[in-house]
């Protein structure tokens, strides 16, 4: 079972339904212990820092994600996932997240983006960087969707696994470390490639 950590963020739905139409079983839960159970977990969210870090607080979820980085299962963080995994944000003032690797994050500047607008919305190309089995079968420089005005800033760049151009800025669209995969656009809603990288982790042991 895979399960879908609800921590009152949005866009849960539409990871569920993506997983549906793998044909893959899988929960949306707030619940510890049925999180704590699941074979691999998904940990997604649109929304902003603060909110999510309380709501992980409130739901006492914040050492069940500690929990399940360090049992080495497969755990794949979408979007504001990829943000709060790491140590803080500078969204809401400076906020204190999860810590599961080290780093925080960045704010789209428009004024340094040229004609570029924030935040930042729709399809862009990400390279892959190295290769990871996230990645099988998806051409190197394909297309993703996006939604975001913050962006990951991991203190060790060899966990920038893929990279994106959004104006005159480079920015870290995949994170990786043993179990952990991040993505900072949204595959379950990236088409084709997206729902390949979704049936990559379903297959994947959590090893890279």
């Amino acid at each position: 079972m895979i399960a879908i950590v609800d921590y009152r963020a949005g866009n849960l739905t539409s990871v569920r339904l993506a997983l549906a139409h793998l044909g893959q079983d899988c929960e949306v839960t707030s619940d510890a212990s049925r999180i704590r159970k699941a074979e691999r977990v998904i940990f997604p969210g649109v929304g902003a820092a603060g909110a999510a870090m309380e709501h992980l607080h409130d739901l006492g979820l914040v050492e069940v994600m500690h929990d399940v980085y360090k049992s080495g299962k497969p755990l794949l963080a979408i979007c504001i996932g990829c943000q709060i995994i790491l140590g803080s944000s500078v969204e809401d003032g400076i906020v204190s997240c999860l810590g599961l690797l080290e780093g925080s994050t960045g704010k789209f500047d428009g004024t340094a983006l040229g004609d570029e607008k924030v935040p930042h919305m729709g399809w862009n190309q990400v390279h892959f960087n190295y290769s990871h089995p996230l990645f099988k079968g998806i051409p190197d420089k394909s297309h993703f969707y996006f939604v975001h005005s913050y962006y990951p800033k991991p203190s060790d760049t060899n966990l920038i696994l893929a990279s994106t151009q959004y104006g005159s800025l480079q920015f870290p669209s995949v994170l990786g470390k043993n179990n952990l995969i991040a993505c900072q656009f949204h595959p379950e809603k990236s088409g084709a490639c997206g729902l390949q990288l979704m049936r990559n982790f379903v297959d994947w042991d959590g090893t890279c």
